[in-house]
């Protein structure tokens, strides 16, 4: 099926070329269906039941994934005032995750982003830094751990399209389908840690913390329907503050607890 192919083609691409396509791929998706029923007509005899249906399998399952991204990817970027129970929801999931999660694969669990800085407006999502020994060991014992759970699970970029190390991310929802957690599964020497130096920064710093969210108001509005645009757009403010933290804290991360 060319179709088939075509769309596993362009969804093989750089984060970029997946979400141009992805707007697109709704449309493909209808006719792929047509074109699969016309298909299954023709190749009546020709090839065996079993090969039928995992060939249909094939079909469905590339369509959940597109679905999947596409509902990610076209989620509204909202930006609401600092809620102070912002903590006590990450301590929570906190302490589900290591109750239901392997203790000899995960180490220690950190808030971090915005709702984890007092006072900073944020999008109402919790982030979550999650050690884990070994992401191999992470995809063959966690993924399906959390994924039986319904948390949406991607094999994920450190920066742009596909700057690697890629880690394990995963989106909780609650019952009315609203992000309520991004969980961050990373290695000890990772430089996703680094995200605490910048955390920690805003937190002694007021004045930047205020710098930062003003720009994330403009570029919520600016990408209210993007929000791989929304986090392009953020990405060198949050750069030149974690150098200038690296620089404040000597490269050692302060004594923070969260």
């Amino acid at each position: 099926m060319e179709l088939l192919d075509r769309i596993r083609n362009n969804f093989a691409g750089t984060l970029t070329e997946k979400t141009n396509y992805l707007y697109q791929a709704e449309e493909e998706l209808d006719i792929m269906n047509e074109e699969f029923n016309f298909f299954q007509e023709r190749m009546k005899g020709r090839i065996s039941l079993a090969e039928m249906d995992d060939l249909k399998e094939k079909v469905t399952q590339l369509a959940r994934k597109v679905h999947c991204v596409q509902r990610v990817i076209r989620e509204h970027v909202d930006i609401v005032p600092y809620d102070p129970e912002w903590p006590e929801l990450f301590e929570q999931e906190k302490k589900y995750l290591l109750s239901c999660l392997p203790s000899g694969l995960v180490g220690r669990i950190e808030h971090f982003g915005s709702t984890a800085v007092p006072g900073l407006a944020s999008k109402p999502i919790i982030d979550m830094l999650v050690e884990v020994a070994s992401l191999e060991e992470t995809k063959q014992r966690v993924v399906p751990i959390l994924k039986a759970q319904d948390y949406e699970y991607f094999w994920r970029p450190t920066w742009g399209d596909d700057t690697p190390p890629f880690y394990a991310w995963f989106i909780k929802r609650d019952s009315r389908g609203k992000r309520t957690h991004h969980i961050h599964m990373v290695e000890p020497e990772f430089e996703h840690w680094d995200r605490l130096l910048f955390r920690d920064y805003l937190i002694e710093h007021p004045e930047v913390a205020c710098q930062y969210e003003k720009l994330k108001t403009t570029f919520s509005k600016n990408h209210h329907k993007d929000r791989v645009g929304y986090t392009k757009a953020k990405t060198d403010f949050i750069l030149a503050v974690t150098k200038k933290a690296k620089s404040y804290y000597g490269k050692v991360q302060p004594a923070h607890e969260h």
